[in-house]
């Protein structure tokens, strides 16, 4: 049965969640201490978090960055009551996979919890017993080896020249899904859309701006004039194709 985490310090937020993440079959582990939410992960081991942003003790951002810095790459929704434009990037930024604002209608987590589920499904590059990789064009793809970045699908790790990258997660599903699709030209709803799962459309898609800003620090000799993540004016971004060594 998927587990979900639920970390919250209002009683009635905990309960109504618990609740109706019961009715549809999911087990539920909860707190309302930030400060247990480490120990409660490696116990339990659960396949999402909904974690609220305003914690006693340990906030949910803090806790975001603690699980990543530990290559935990278990999905997170954040809750919070603030809903700036500004919250919600350096949720995602800092890890969360999906952010949801107080007051919020049940049946929308519902829905986001399920959506997150399924993503992580195919997104985390979960092997089937065929050598199937989802987010492959190829079953028998495992790695992506160009210029001098490899990009491990199994192992949901990146080297460049064979020193391992501190990239976050959504950088890595950006960085994979670019790389997968190498030479094509891509504008930003379809990348958060293919890497992320999720829609984004007018000023929210400067959201996809800042990751590739991200990336281009960690990836390019002058991020300046970026060689590998090619700005394509009016329209998108372009990885710079190269044949495999």
């Amino acid at each position: 049965m998927t587990t979900i985490l639920v970390v919250d310090d209002e009683p009635s937020i905990v309960t109504l969640i618990k609740y109706n993440l019961e009715q549809n079959n999911f087990n539920v582990v909860s707190t309302g201490d930030g400060q247990t939410v480490i120990d409660l992960v490696e116990e339990h081991q659960p396949d999402l978090i909904i974690l609220d942003l305003m914690l006693p003790g340990v906030d949910g951002m803090t806790l975001t960055k603690q699980l990543r810095q530990k290559h935990n790459s278990v999905p997170i929704i954040m809750l919070t009551a603030m809903d700036t434009e500004s919250d919600k990037v350096n949720g995602l930024d800092n890890g969360a996979d999906d952010y949801l604002s107080k007051p919020f209608q049940v049946r929308e987590l519902l829905a986001r919890v399920k959506a997150v589920l399924r993503r992580n499904t195919k997104a985390r590059k979960k092997v089937t017993k065929n050598g199937h990789n989802p987010l492959s064009d190829e079953a028998t793809m495992v790695s992506i080896h160009l210029h001098n970045l490899q990009i491990d699908l199994l192992q949901q790790k990146v080297y460049q020249n064979q020193t391992m990258l501190n990239l976050t997660p959504k950088e890595y599903d950006l960085l994979a899904y670019m790389m997968q699709h190498a030479g094509r030209t891509l504008d930003r709803s379809e990348m958060a859309k293919g890497a992320w799962g999720i829609e984004l459309s007018g000023l929210d898609t400067r959201m996809v701006d800042m990751h590739l800003s991200n990336l281009r620090d960690k990836i390019e000799t002058n991020p300046k004039d970026p060689m590998l993540i090619k700005t394509v004016r009016g329209f998108g971004y372009r990885f710079s194709q190269e044949e495999s060594k």
